[in-house]
């Protein structure tokens, strides 16, 4: 969305750059086609140079940022993993890996085993690992399409590639960018809570009705990269807000790894601003971080109602 009137020369312009924009980053970080940057890394033998365009290079290197930061819970390496448990786009899941063949993958899996070399725009995979940019190329398209916007002149903007947002200026004078949050529950969606954006990126994950079931028991679709196996937690969906959707996307995933709790604690330390909302005896209970609540205005955070 761009605030203002565009002449329909100007907005076909934009439409044909925007779509080189996707294009490029699908170009560069896609698992879903062979001929891309990212696949061309995963497919050369393990301990090979594979020359990459710098963009990607930059985002690996956020991914080996926020791994360290996040003590893991962030791994672009993961893709064997999410493999192991048929999370592939046609995959359903029937069986639950043995312990020994999910130790098997856990030796191959860990950003440690994947060597980035800036200078010489390169990057290699130690180990025969399957490295999945699913969790950060979004954010990374938001990214990039936010600054075209900006280079043509168009300052007041939001951006919104499947649910990732950036907001840039405002929607009208004296009126920020509104947007929804929702709670992932089965049916007709509706935003639980409505908080302004400006001048900022916002990344939702949620993971609550994503899930199979085998002899009963249910299993998240979100891997924990630690220990190999879904996550158990009450974490229905986190909303981060960070100038970097790239970062915020990123961050998202981290902590519908890690869990309420954990992510809180990070959200504190890190002064990152953080919605989590919780399932908890059927029912739904939203939490802020304090750098999320000093961003609001007192009407705002009333209206949040966080018991």
């Amino acid at each position: 969305s761009i605030a203002g009137e565009l002449t329909s020369e100007r907005r076909e312009s934009l439409h044909e750059a925007v779509r080189d924009v996707l294009e490029k980053v699908d170009r560069g970080m896609s698992t879903y086609r062979d001929d891309s940057d990212l696949m061309r890394l995963n497919s050369t033998p393990a301990g090979d140079w594979v020359d990459l365009p710098e963009g990607v290079i930059e985002v690996l290197q956020t991914a080996d940022d926020l791994s360290e930061r996040t003590g893991g819970a962030f791994d672009v390496t993961i893709g064997g993993l999410v493999n192991l448990w048929s999370f592939g786009p046609e995959a359903r899941p029937t069986e639950v890996p043995s312990d020994a063949t999910i130790a098997a993958r856990l030796e191959q899996v860990g950003h440690d085993n994947l060597e980035i070399d800036p200078d010489a725009n390169r990057a290699r995979r130690v180990t025969d690992l399957f490295v999945d940019l699913s969790a950060i190329a979004k954010g990374e398209a938001v990214d990039r399409v936010s600054a075209l916007l900006g280079e043509r002149g168009l300052e007041d903007h939001l951006v919104n590639i499947g649910g990732d947002l950036l907001a840039s200026g405002r929607k009208a004078r004296n009126t920020p960018w509104r947007i929804g949050i929702e709670v992932p529950r089965d049916g007709p969606q509706n935003p639980r809570h409505i908080l302004p954006l400006e001048d900022m990126a916002l990344a939702t994950s949620g993971d609550y009705r994503n899930y199979f079931e085998v002899d009963g028991k249910r299993y998240s679709h979100t891997i924990d990269p630690r220990n190999g196996r879904p996550v158990t937690h009450s974490l229905a969906s986190v909303s981060v807000f960070h100038p970097s959707n790239r970062r915020a996307d990123a961050l998202a995933t981290a902590f519908m790894v890690m869990g309420v709790g954990e992510t809180l604690d990070y959200a504190r330390t890190h002064d990152v601003a953080v919605l989590v909302i919780e399932h908890r005896d059927d029912r739904f209970q939203t939490r802020i971080s304090p750098a999320l609540e000093k961003m609001l205005s007192e009407e705002d955070l009333a209206a949040l109602n966080t018991d």
